[in-house]
């Protein structure tokens, strides 16, 4: 049978996932030792690691070309469609929040509010729900700009301490956007016709997820 593949976002989600699975005693050495491979087999059992940029781990796993992925909240919550999320997996804690320039009212007025953001889809549901009517400007780069150079009234982004926010002049409006950690996910042939593949690995990943919290 065709190794279970499963796809990791490249950086500090895949050295967790890694550490996790060595807890769960597979060995990742091929992993840690890859060089610029990015298909990796896991020694001494029928798994392989496919090291991906995180909105590309959800492209290949509704395609069908992965059978499990790891990656975060956020990027599930952006351009999540067609998959199970079967685990939160703990680790990669942050959140999202508002933050504008420190000093002003942000719900004054009656004015649409721009926003910039690397998420709209995030920011147009988290506003939708409160009822307010924005105008959303996509950023790629440093979200905190925006709102210094006068392009938006506030930005939707992720945060973790905050400090870079605070050295920009930005302070935290709001939040409760969305908390965001890392997740399992699995693509829905997958989790039928390897059933029992998946719920092993990610039972095994579970019990090591708790053990350590």
């Amino acid at each position: 049978m065709k190794p279970l593949r499963i796809a990791l976002t490249k950086g500090r989600l895949e050295k967790d996932t890694i550490k996790l699975l060595e807890a769960a005693g597979f060995d990742c050495t091929s992993v840690r030792e890859k060089g610029r491979k990015l298909i990796l087999p896991i020694g001494g059992a029928n798994i392989e690691v496919v090291l991906a940029k995180a909105a590309d781990v959800i492209t290949y796993i509704e395609n069908g070309v992965c059978d499990l992925g790891v990656v975060g909240k956020d990027t599930i919550m952006e351009n999540g469609r067609s998959f199970y999320e079967i685990l939160d997996l703990g680790f990669g804690r942050c959140r999202f929040a508002l933050a504008g320039k420190a000093g002003t009212d942000f719900f004054s007025g009656y004015d649409a509010k721009t926003i910039a953001t690397k998420y709209p889809n995030v920011t147009r549901n988290f506003f939708e729900g409160k009822g307010m009517d924005i105008r959303i400007i996509k950023i790629e780069g440093s979200v905190e700009l925006a709102p210094l150079l006068g392009l938006s009234d506030a930005i939707v982004d992720i945060v973790e301490t905050g400090s870079t926010l605070k050295e920009n002049g930005l302070v935290i409006i709001e939040d409760n956007v969305a908390p965001i950690s890392a997740r399992l996910i699995a693509n829905t042939a997958s989790l039928k016709l390897r059933k029992t593949e998946i719920e092993e690995l990610a039972a095994k990943m579970e019990e090591e997820r708790k053990k350590m919290k």
